[in-house]
């Protein structure tokens, strides 16, 4: 953490805001980010760990910066603009593929990329919506209130991806766990690597049995497809399999809850879309664009000068592509804050964009549909059990989201 109490843009001279700020209401980005794509779109501020990268606050300067070769994921790069003590360094030895440059990243990504066709992800489908049914089942035998995050969300989303993989889902904190330390801005790189250690032992060891007795899950086609004629390493197969897990639980765990609240404060969208059914997808598609949970994930180096339409990033300087800037940017998308189902502009940045757009896309929308489609199937009045308390935040996390939320029906 730097102690610099005022740090200062070396061009203008002009004192830089401390980065990340805080969203001021759970369906916005933070009101800063109008400001700044309005008078200085490309503002440098100061980060936890005392970089000071660029932010990119406009919908044309996030996509083509995503998809510029010259801006690069390498997490080695000194200037990396990581947002947590220990991400940088926890990230240079583990080397999730997301944090890599082409041929790496390349090579991981093709791995990966069958595998997440939306044919594959919609055979899914059925699965997706059973665990909803079942969790809905327990939801009601209990009673209200509930906790949506931890008897729901984060349960779906966690077997989701570890029935993929073919993992064994009977300890979802765990995963939920390693997630809050490896994606905390206040976690030590000790306390990173401890964490993602843990995961990877699991991994290791699951591994070992699909190389002696291989399935049919997805975790048995990498290690006989890929490991076995070593094509790839044991340390990249288990990075690839830890940040695909962690990653996609994360996101998930977070829209769903999210967008849970967002119906069930806004009663004549949620009543449109139970009474037509086919508005759930256009409605996914807004909710991913409005809520823009993984805002603060494209981190990036320019790796010479950057020329962009509002601007330039130096050769050698960090640059944090806002997603939710980007998707509430009034140029490309009139009224941002609104979900809008008929809304003409499809091409949200929720996902990313470029070589590093998000893989489990397809995943993501289909689990969204079935939890969402099933909650309120079975739930049309869910609603806040505590509507005067203040939402419980996930504090310094890379993922927006709630820690918890109590809900009654």
């Amino acid at each position: 953490m730097s102690t610099d109490p005022e740090p200062r843009c070396p061009v203008t001279g002009a004192t830089l805001a401390d980065f990340p700020f805080t969203r001021e209401q759970p369906f916005a980005p933070p009101a800063a980010y109008r400001t700044m794509r309005e008078d200085d779109p490309l503002p440098q501020v100061r980060i936890p760990t005392g970089k000071t990268p660029h932010l990119l606050t406009r919908y044309a300067d996030v996509r083509a910066a995503l998809a510029d070769p010259a801006v690069s994921s390498d997490v080695r790069i000194p200037a990396f603009p990581a947002m947590g003590a220990g991400e940088q360094e926890a990230a240079a030895k583990a080397r999730p593929f997301i944090r890599t440059d082409p041929p790496e990243h390349t090579k991981i990504r093709r791995m990966l990329v069958a595998e997440f066709t939306m044919r594959r992800t919609e055979a899914l489908r059925p699965r997706i919506r059973a665990t909803a049914e079942r969790r809905l089942d327990l939801m009601q035998q209990t009673g209200a209130p509930a906790d949506l995050v931890t008897d729901y969300a984060n349960v779906l989303s966690t077997t989701t991806v570890l029935e993929l993989f073919g993992a064994p889902a009977d300890d979802v904190e765990f995963f939920r766990d390693v997630t809050r330390v490896s994606g905390g801005r206040d976690s030590t790189a000790e306390e990173v690597n401890a964490a993602l250690g843990r995961l990877f032992g699991m991994l290791n060891a699951l591994v070992d049995e699909r190389i002696a007795k291989p399935g049919e899950d997805l975790m048995s086609a990498l290690v006989q497809r890929y490991l076995m004629p070593e094509l790839i390493t044991r340390q990249e197969l288990l990075s690839t399999i830890g940040i695909t897990i962690v990653a996609g639980r994360e996101t998930t765990t977070s829209m769903i809850t999210l967008g849970a609240l967002y119906l069930s404060r806004n009663p004549q969208l949620r009543d449109r879309v139970l009474a037509d059914p086919k508005l759930w997808a256009p409605v996914i598609e807004e909710l991913l664009r409005v809520l823009s949970v993984a805002d603060t994930i494209p981190l990036r180096v320019a790796r010479s000068n950057v020329g962009l339409p509002g601007g330039t990033v130096p050769e050698g300087e960090g640059i944090i592509a806002l997603l939710a800037a980007a998707n509430h940017d009034p140029a490309e998308f009139p009224d941002p804050e609104l979900v809008d189902p008929e809304r003409p502009q499809k091409h949200h940045l929720a996902f990313g964009h470029g070589i590093h757009q998000c893989l489990g896309q397809n995943l993501a929308r289909v689990e969204l549909h079935e939890a969402l489609a099933a909650l309120f199937a079975r739930m049309p009045h869910l609603r806040e059990a505590d509507p005067g308390a203040p939402l419980d935040v996930k504090p310094d996390s890379a993922t927006y989201g709630l820690e918890s939320l109590r809900v009654a029906w």
